[in-house]
């Protein structure tokens, strides 16, 4: 018997003026997720229902950007992605261009165990959610909030697809005086408008059964019928049985350096243990893109890394640990 272990997070790229209430309540939803896990994990629940039942919880809240709450294509509307993969035998399902299905997660793990596919998207996922019975939505509109509207109205205004974990340093650090340095923006925006970011889930069991799943709306005023690397299995999410792990962030960088797997790969073939591989890929891996990342490794262990200003995280293990962070 071996020792069980949990990691979360909310997404990569914070605004570091993010106002204290917000980092409040994102932080009260992260612990309330790593209580239902652990809850779960001291009932004897394997790995894999485990990350389920906590994504789930996360795209049901509009807090980050999955489930409700999620990120708004160029046309408005909400085009949702997820994956799901079981280290015990490398199992997976992913889904991408769902529109009314409640919880993308659980679609995605239906397709890894009632379909013999590995990944449905757009009109064809949408179709098998339907034969399944999972639950559904009338139409995109209660995936759609307030704040996400007002966001994407400024990042049309910009001509600016929104990647919140860019934010340029340039000239900070230099001689200018402080009345000609430039104010921060993020990718073209001020910085005061904030978009949060995909949700992850990675768990080991007490068998040593790790599993991650991933979910997320994209980027906002992302092109309709763009895909990231949260639905990729070996870029947004990979499990095997040395490890699982969860990425959020720039997904076209992390899907170039396949950010997951290459975790799993330096454990496997390099023997490196789980911090240093997590070290290694987000330093060498992500070619000057932006993301973070959560895992657990078979044997109870827990880390994290990013190169952002703060990700949304929170981790707990069965010794007792138990922390909930945004900063570095």
């Amino acid at each position: 018997m071996g020792c069980w272990a949990i990691a979360v997070h909310g997404g990569a790229g914070v605004d570091p003026n993010l106002p204290v209430e917000r980092q409040e309540d994102a932080k009260q939803l992260l612990t309330r997720c790593l209580d239902r896990g652990i809850s779960a994990l001291r009932s004897s629940l394997p790995a894999i229902d485990v990350v389920e039942l906590v994504v789930r919880e996360l795209e049901s809240d509009p807090l980050f950007n999955s489930g409700r709450g999620s990120a708004l294509t160029e046309k408005g509307t909400v085009e949702m992605e997820a994956s799901i993969m079981d280290g015990c035998g490398r199992r997976c399902g992913a889904v991408s261009g769902i529109t009314t299905v409640k919880n993308p997660i659980s679609l995605a793990r239906l397709v890894m165990e009632k379909s013999p596919h590995s990944y449905l998207a757009f009109s064809g996922a949408e179709e098998f959610a339907k034969q399944q019975g999972v639950e559904m939505v009338d139409d995109n509109d209660y995936f759609i909030t307030e704040d996400n509207v007002g966001t994407l109205k400024l990042a049309k205004e910009a001509s600016k697809i929104l990647f919140e974990y860019r934010i340029p340093t340039v000239g900070l650090d230099s001689c200018t005086s402080e009345a000609e340095t430039p104010p921060l923006t993020m990718n073209g925006l001020p910085i005061s408008v904030y978009a949060p970011e995909t949700v992850g889930c990675v768990v080991v069991d007490t068998q040593g059964r790790c599993a991650a799943a991933t979910s997320t709306g994209g980027l906002m005023n992302k092109m309709a019928g763009r895909i990231g690397d949260s639905p990729i299995i070996g870029a947004g999410t990979y499990a095997c049985d040395v490890c699982g792990v969860s990425c959020t962030g720039e997904g076209e960088a992390i899907i170039r350096g396949t950010l997951a797997r290459e975790v799993a790969a330096l454990m496997e073939y390099k023997g490196l243990n789980l911090q240093d591989a997590v070290d290694y890929v987000i330093t060498n891996r992500l070619d000057h893109g932006k993301a973070g990342l959560i895992a657990v490794s078979s044997n109870g262990e827990v880390a994290c890394g990013f190169n952002t200003v703060g990700m949304f995280r929170g981790f707990a293990t069965e010794n007792g640990f138990m922390e909930v962070g945004i900063w570095e």
